[in-house]
């Protein structure tokens, strides 16, 4: 993939994860697009260990691979941080 296509991605997979795994994020789209991008890395490492291509464009695919991946890697990056959802004061 060209480097737009992984910022294209990695923006939309970040953004979407930060809505699945509520609580602050790591710093605005920049922290979106990083954590969308090391997610697409991770889902495509994961879904390439069950038989299945990880993320090879802008497509549907593509963002299912990332999105997954970038909810395990927010989801790790808070246990071992100990950072834990927004609470209501």
């Amino acid at each position: 993939m060209s480097i737009l296509a992984w910022v294209i991605v990695g923006i939309i997979a970040g953004w979407l994860a930060k809505m699945v795994i509520p609580g602050e994020g790591p710093g605005g789209v920049l922290g979106d697009l990083v954590i969308g991008v090391v997610g697409a890395i991770a889902g495509g490492w994961i879904f390439n260990a069950f038989g299945h291509p990880g993320a090879t464009g802008v497509n549907i695919g593509s963002i299912v691979v990332a999105f997954v991946g970038a909810v395990v890697v927010l989801w790790l990056m808070r246990q071992i941080t100990g950072t834990r959802g927004a609470r209501l004061a």
